[in-house]
């Protein structure tokens, strides 16, 4: 096959453009560097694609998933757990769901925007519990970084001054909602801390975009910019530099080298006509998600790297991470036939339960974080056939029904729902790991992953202590779980590894290049010009989202990056 190399050589190659990527290409442009940029997915621009305003009806679908958008047809999401051509293995005795977004921006675009900072113990774990590994970094490090990260994109929030979930720079929080305060009432009650969210929502115009308008359709990507996304908080300055090359529908084949075991460039296929492409640059950024980016250095093999790029350690594809999660939804009598009142506000949760509790007095050694949602919004219909019908006296009577009395049972039902799911902490072990399928390549040539990972008893232990915290906050309130507790061997309800998205660690940092791939900077043990700064670099996975600290990481590493190159040093 005839490969089309670039002629011109770019300062740096960035591989990926998500919350990593668009840091680093902000960064670095900033600073003088000329960038290019591949996407494997298409252009998305969030104020000419999205479809904030559509109603349900407007498809024939009602919104539901598609094969090309499978978190539903009007989130601005292209990509998913199975994409046509683009396999996956998982080994015998494992599962795991691998969700893959292929458009400008990645899971930016259609995330949550809960933006929680690592506290001082997440970096230290080892230290406190004797699991894992400490990070070669502490929060004191990050801080100024997360600080810097506040200030650029804009994220709402209370001062606490919780130890382990530290402050940031924040706009004034919404106003909770009804439901809202009738959990932080029963929170109260079972002192179970419940806060102000932290979220990168604008409240308040900030930095020339404006506030959030409250439609709460924050999944479908915000025409108006006021939440944060890579292509509208991170791309768009790096692109008025001037400097930023963006090349779309290119997926990474390998990471190109010389003789001398720097990074030369990047191979990649152009998704629409098959050809093969290299780009040259004198640094090399991997940013593609944490599985992508070890994907592309297990795949970039040569006669001085035949394990893999920068594995000299053997480490790359080990340590993998996602967060524990599981849910409980429950039904409220004193919900029922609420008078019609507003409910506007942000997209999802205005409050949130951090961490609360010492490990130290339960069976399992880390924590979770708590989100719930409800309010006036119609439960579905397997909702309304899964729960006891109530008259206007509180008594039991028959379900089901159709026309008036169906209309009747939505009525006096709309808005008597609240769902509780936990985002907790995994422990990082070396079995829990990926590697290359040697027998199975995908529809553009390129060898696929292959997955080992199960959960362990301290996961276990955890989902258990969440299903029992989420149903004593229900019976709190006065309402009643719709599903039994689940069993021992249901594995009390706990999702599937890499069902929340939050995959970490596979490139992990460490100070020692005998068992870690990259240093404190996120660069190359084995490789002084190839960086990564997606969710590869982290070495414990902490009960918060991971996005603030990635986008912290990226920040902290390109600035590294352009003091090096600044020096003559890259």
């Amino acid at each position: 096959m005839q490969v089309i190399r670039s002629s011109k050589v770019y300062d740096v190659c960035i591989v990926g453009s998500g919350a990593g990527g668009g840091m680093a290409a902000k960064v670095l442009t900033e600073a003088g560097a000329e960038v290019v940029m591949l996407e494997a997915g298409p252009w998305w621009d969030t104020a000419t694609d999205s479809v904030m305003f559509r109603w349900p009806y407007d498809s024939p679908r009602r919104g539901a998933a598609t094969p090309q958008r499978q978190i539903g047809e009007f989130r601005a999401s292209l990509g998913g757990w199975t994409l046509e051509g683009e396999p996956y293995t998982v080994a015998d005795g494992t599962e795991f769901d691998w969700f893959r977004s292929r458009m400008l921006g990645g899971r930016t675009n259609h995330w949550g925007r809960i933006s929680l900072r690592f506290g001082p113990n997440d970096f230290k774990r080892r230290s406190i519990d004797g699991l894992g590994d400490d990070w070669p970094i502490g929060y004191e490090d990050l801080k100024p970084y997360y600080d810097k990260v506040d200030r650029l994109v804009g994220i709402f929030g209370s001062e606490e001054g919780l130890h382990n979930e530290p402050d940031g720079i924040f706009l004034p929080p919404p106003k909770p909602r009804c439901y809202e305060l009738m959990v932080k009432k029963a929170c109260d009650k079972l002192r179970i801390t419940c806060i102000p969210s932290r979220k990168s929502i604008l409240t308040r115009p900030h930095n020339g975009r404006a506030p959030c308008h409250y439609c709460a359709q924050c999944g479908r990507g915000c025409s108006t910019h006021s939440n944060f996304s890579s292509p509208s908080v991170l791309l768009p300055p790096a692109v008025k530099t001037g400097k930023l090359t963006i090349i779309n529908h290119a997926m990474a084949r390998e990471v190109t080298t010389n003789a001398d075991g720097l990074a030369t460039g990047v191979s990649y296929v152009n998704t629409r006509d098959r050809r093969e492409h290299q780009v040259r640059a004198r640094i090399v950024v991997l940013a593609a998600s944490a599985c992508e980016s070890a994907r592309l250095l297990l795949n970039s093999k040569s006669s001085r790297f035949s394990n893999g790029l920068a594995n000299s350690s053997g480490v790359v594809g080990k340590y993998l991470t996602d967060s524990t999660g599981t849910s409980v939804r429950g039904f409220f009598p004193r919900m029922m036939n609420m008078v019609p009142h507003n409910e506007d506000g942000v997209g999802g949760m205005h409050l949130y339960m951090p961490w609360w509790l010492d490990n130290k007095k339960l069976d399992f050694p880390r924590g979770y974080h708590i989100e719930f949602g409800g309010g006036r919004r119609m439960p579905s219909y397997g909702f309304m056939g899964g729960i006891h019908r109530y008259n206007g006296m509180g008594k039991p009577r028959g379900g089901g029904g159709y026309g008036q009395q169906l209309k009747e049972d939505y009525r006096r039902f709309y808005g008597a729902f609240i769902g509780f799911a936990g985002r907790g902490e995994m422990i990082a072990r070396e079995d829990n790991y990926l590697e290359i399928d040697p027998n199975v390549v995908d529809k553009f040539g390129i060898p696929v992953l292959r997955f080992h990972i199960t959960w362990s008893d301290y996961e276990y232990e955890q989902v258990k202590h969440m299903q029992e915290t989420f149903r004593e906050i229900v019976h709190t309130l006065g309402g009643t779980p719709l599903t039994p507790m689940p069993t021992k061997e249901e594995g009390y309800g706990i999702s599937k590894p890499g069902q929340i998205i939050h995959e970490l660690g596979v490139t992990r940092m460490g100070n020692d290049p005998k068992t870690s791939v990259l240093n404190k900077y996120c660069q190359a043990h084995d490789v002084k010009n190839l960086f990564v700064v997606d969710g590869g670099p982290f070495v414990s996975q902490a009960d918060k989202n991971p996005t603030w600290t990635i986008l912290a990481l990226a920040m902290w590493s390109s600035e590294y990056m352009a003091e090096e190159r600044r020096k003559g040093n890259l």
